[in-house]
């Protein structure tokens, strides 16, 4: 079974993702944790907000591609990543440390540039 979620912002509206099975124990814990708001923060262009969920590295990896939506266990937050980091290498895009991903933007990720510092975020079910 396919499940979404969807992210609502100020200036992006709506934006669903579909969950993936890459760590499914992480993609289990957010969708039971769900709706969760947080505060959003820039980092390059990736958008990431601390969440009250508590993970341990699941099939952690550092290099993501664009669209994909994971887990930070380190700051307990959710990360949308869209482009180069601070800490990517040539073409790729890097996460900080590894993260779980649990998710795919679908549709065009690039929206997310236009979410600011400080901005709210929603996070529910599809």
């Amino acid at each position: 079974m396919l499940r979404r979620i969807r992210f609502r912002a100020p200036s992006i509206g709506s934006v669903e993702a579909e969950l993936t099975e890459e760590n499914p124990e992480t993609a289990e814990a957010i969708w039971r944790a769900l709706p969760i708001e947080g505060i959003a923060e820039r980092w390059g262009d990736e958008i990431y907000f601390s969440t009250p969920i508590e993970l341990g590295e699941e099939n952690g990896r550092e290099r993501v591609d664009v669209g994909e939506v994971a887990y930070w266990p380190p700051g307990r937050a959710l990360c949308i990543f869209f482009g180069p980091t601070p800490v990517s290498r040539d073409n790729e895009i890097r996460a900080a440390s590894p993260v779980n991903v649990f998710a795919r933007i679908l549709g065009d990720a690039g929206v997310f540039r236009r979410v600011k510092a400080g901005e709210r975020i929603l996070v529910e079910r599809a």
